[in-house]
């Protein structure tokens, strides 16, 4: 926890000493134009970024994969995004840093073995899953009930037919 509150607090101390560094050489008002023209691009990288992951996520799905990666950088320009418009040179500067395919990529792959993800699973529209698994079974292997529902059929649900 203590990291958390010396990034809280060192971070804004950074970006006020390069606002005053950047301001004595450039100018206020060539200060402040750079943020918001930093603030521009860097949205505007993002949706580009954005729309670019969102379809290969798809494409994914629609092969019948899990999107692991495209959901991992997902987040990473969700981060991305938040730096870039937080106003200072070295947000903008990370920010940017993760709007690099190749970065993004090498951090999902030193991240990816060191993450565990854990919840339930969506099944799409009228399914319903019940289970679970033991408090403290860590196998691969877990118990449960899954209903499909038809959404607007006027047939009977044939799963539950014998």
């Amino acid at each position: 926890m203590p990291i958390i509150l010396l990034l809280f607090i060192g971070i804004p101390l950074l970006e006020i000493a390069l606002f005053i560094q950047v301001g004595d050489e450039l100018g206020v008002l060539n200060t402040v134009a750079l943020v918001i023209l930093t603030a521009v691009i860097g949205v505007g990288l993002l949706r580009w970024q954005g729309f670019e992951t969102l379809s290969r996520a798809r494409a994914k799905m629609d092969s019948g994969e899990m999107p692991a990666r495209e959901m991992a950088e997902g987040l990473m320009l969700l981060v991305a995004g938040a730096l870039l418009l937080t106003p200072g040179f070295f947000t903008d500067a990370v920010g940017f840093a993760l709007l690099v395919p190749w970065l993004r990529y090498a951090l999902f792959m030193w991240a990816g073995p060191r993450i565990m993800v854990r919840g339930g699973a969506s099944f799409g529209a009228g399914a319903h899953f019940r289970g679970g698994r033991p408090h403290g079974d860590t196998s691969n292997t877990f118990e449960g009930e899954f209903t499909s529902t038809p959404e607007s059929s006027d047939e009977p649900d044939k799963l539950d037919k014998k």
